[in-house]
This record gives structure tokens, sequence and C-alpha cells, in this order.
């Protein structure tokens, strides 16, 4: 593998990260429970809209083949789509969103803060921007898990069933594959094992604040980096894919 193309492999995985977060996040468009988390949500999902565009669209000029980033967001299939599980679980109701969104948020916000020290030009410039609003999207739903956890019984329960149901899918996140092991001795890519410490001292303070408790032990789902994906990813691209599909090459 050459330092292109596991650059081209890099950007793909942190692109269809963002990608799928903006999806699942744009769901909530109407549907928030309040009017000015509604208009929170949708302003997450157009930055995630945005970074997805810049990581794919660097990604297809890795490519060298005329790629665009509309051409790598609609016209790939599924297995070859690379972004971590969590991405596109479902989410089950208010807490579930929130609870998957501190955690890859948490994730994002370190990441990124390590990238913005990239030996490539491109990756650092795209760290820049994108730790602000990692930022913003980690302090936005650690204040609402705390929230719901500390709150009524209810809110309490459902949190941490949101909790013990996606503790499982974290440990993906700081998965080392070749590519990230060849962009890390180059300066390229950030030290998981350093991001991993951060996070998870953060999210304990957090869990301890909101009054809920991580599972011991959990069993770790993984295969997103190597295109193996839960049922759900399948219904997203039906949907989001859907008019590329229906009329190739069209333009407006």
């Amino acid at each position: 593998m050459t330092e292109q193309q596991a650059l081209y492999n890099y950007c793909i995985h942190l692109g269809d990260n963002a990608l799928i977060q903006s999806y699942r996040l744009s769901e909530w468009c109407s549907n928030a429970p309040i009017l000015e988390e509604d208009l929170a949500l949708t302003n997450m999902a157009l930055d995630m809209t945005g970074r997805a565009q810049l990581l794919l669209q660097y990604a297809g000029t890795l490519a060298g083949k005329g790629l665009t980033s509309d051409d790598l967001a609609y016209r790939r299939n599924e297995p070859e789509y690379r972004n971590d599980l969590i991405t596109e679980l479902p989410d089950a109701d208010f807490a579930f969103a929130m609870v998957k969104q501190m955690f890859v948020s948490t994730f994002e916000y370190f990441l990124y803060s390590a990238l913005k020290a990239s030996t490539d030009s491109n990756i650092a410039s795209i760290a820049a921007k994108s730790v602000k609003e990692a930022q913003y999207h980690m302090a936005h739903t650690t204040d609402w898990v705390v929230r719901l956890g500390d709150g009524t019984d209810e809110s309490n329960r459902r949190a941490q069933e949101a909790v013990d149901a996606l503790w499982p899918y974290t440990a993906e996140l700081f998965e080392t594959d070749d590519t990230e092991a060849m962009l890390t001795a180059k300066g390229i890519a950030a030290e998981l094992p350093l991001i991993h410490t951060r996070w998870q001292n953060y999210i304990t303070g957090t869990m301890l604040a909101a009054r809920l408790e991580l599972p011991a032990n959990a069993y770790h789902h993984t295969g997103g980096r190597k295109g193996i994906h839960t049922e759900y990813l399948g219904h997203i691209l039906t949907e989001m894919q859907y008019l590329q599909r229906a009329y190739p090459d069209a333009t407006w």
C-alpha cells in the first residue's frame, strides 16, 4: 500500500463517518422535542455534511480518477463504505441520539484537535475547521446526557438503556489498521491510544455527573472499516442515493 492509497482510505473512513452521521442527525429535523433542539440538530447535521464534502473531495483528488465528493457519496455500494458501525445505528429515542452523538463527538473533538498538527496540510486544514464544530457538538450533547441522566426516573432509565446499547460499538472508534499505522508513523494521522485515554476520562466524568454507569466487559461490534455493516446502512443508502441512481449524470 502506498502512502497515497493509505491517505485515500483514511479520508474515506473519516468522510463516511461524517456523511452517515449527518444523515441520522437530519432525521431529527421537525422531530426534535423542542424547537431550539430542532434547529440545533439540523445545524449539527449541516456541519457533518460540510465535513464529509471536504474529506470526500480530497479523497476524490487522491484517487486521481476525476471523482467528486458526490460520486463518492452517492455512487458507491454498501460494502465500499468505511464508516464506523455506531454512526449508522437508528435513534430509538432522543436519549439514544444524545448519548450516541456525545460518544462520537467527544472522540472527534480529541481526534481533530490532534489532526490540526498533521503533516498533511489538507488534513490539518480540515481538522482546524472540524474541531470547532466537534467542540460544540460535544458540549451540547454532554449537557443533554447529564440533564437526562440526572433528571427524572424515566429520563435516567432511557439514558442508561442508550449507554448499555451503544457502549459495545465504541471500541471500533479506536481500532488501528495498516492504513492508520502507516499514516501515524508519518505524522499524518493521530495517535489513537492517546486519544482513547482522553476520551475515556471525559466519558467517565460525564457518566458520573449524569448518574449513569458504563457496562463492564461488553462485547465489541466491529467491521465497518472492512465494509461489513449492519442492516441499517443499506436502508440509509437506498434513500440517500435514490435520485443519483434514478437519474445518473443529471445536472441542475
